[in-house]
């Protein structure tokens, strides 16, 4: 044990007055995972949390466009970044950095120097919660991460089709991979009812939940597919700004309620870890 302290220090760095870290995934694109990352942060938030947010979704950073805010972030001194707030959350994306619709074309090199500088050189200042948004599938963006920083552990969505199942199976396959504990799945785009109040099963509902039973997870919830929730995003007013009691947000909120549960038992576990050692 002599020897600690000597030296560059190896490995991931704990952020300074972050408590956790919990990254939220996809195996394919267009389940919603942003849409997730967003109204668990703003409920997280309105549940009394401190709340961090990071895009890092480089090919289709849409964060700003869901919390209603795109303006450049703040340089302070020391060439540290302020992040933007909006609803409560702090954040950073790739979209505020690169504003506009140009699509990015990164190397594996550049998305690790951008995910350590928003982890690193963002003043988060002291938060019980950093969500990160990670991009669909499973990528450089994710091994960046886990080199960078000790993540509490991560969250995946998929809809309940087979298709997205299947990916969302190689996405729990990669975190296992890089040893990052699955808090989680959530089932996005569950079902949708009708004005009529017919229920319609789009994709499949409860695939999500068997797939988790399956792999002896937490099943986090099902969220509903609604036009509500997608407008909410669009207009950029987060449906969960609703709070607990509305009836399209309560879930979200069910669901920011079990990660927060969750994510505190995976953090004193790996207490205890360290502890024996």
């Amino acid at each position: 044990m002599g020897h600690m302290g000597a030296g560059v220090p190896q490995g991931p760095q704990p952020l300074p007055g972050v408590a956790h870290v919990v990254a939220v995934g996809s195996g394919k694109g267009g389940v919603g995972k942003t849409t997730i990352a967003v109204n668990l942060a703003v409920a997280l938030g309105k549940l009394g949390y401190k709340v961090g947010l990071i895009d890092a979704d480089i090919y289709g950073p849409n964060v700003p466009t869901m919390l209603g805010a795109t303006r450049q972030p703040s340089v302070l001194e020391g060439n540290r970044i302020e992040p933007i707030l909006a609803h409560g959350v702090k954040f950073i994306s790739i979209g505020l950095i690169s504003p506009g619709d140009k699509p990015l074309v990164m190397r594996g090199p550049m998305l690790h120097q951008i995910i350590r500088q928003f982890l690193q050189q963002v003043e988060w200042g002291e938060l019980d919660y950093l969500i990160i948004d990670l991009p669909p599938g499973t990528g450089d963006v994710v091994i960046s991460l886990v080199q960078t920083v000790p993540l509490t552990g991560a969250i995946v969505v998929s809809t309940g089709s087979s298709v997205a199942l299947e990916d969302a199976r190689k996405a729990l396959e990669m975190f296992h991979q890089v040893k990052v504990e699955v808090l989680g799945l959530v089932e996005n785009m569950s079902q949708m009812t009708l004005p009529s109040g017919e229920v319609i099963d789009v994709f499949g509902a409860g695939g999500t939940e068997r797939t988790a039973a399956q792999f002896g997870l937490p099943f986090l919830g099902a969220l509903e597919l609604s036009p509500t929730i997608r407008e909410g995003g669009d207009k950029g007013l987060p449906v969960a700004l609703a709070g607990p009691e509305a009836k399209l947000s309560a879930e979200f909120y069910a669901v920011a309620r079990r990660v927060a549960d969750k994510a505190r038992e995976a953090a004193s576990k790996s207490e205890d870890v360290l502890e024996i050692s």
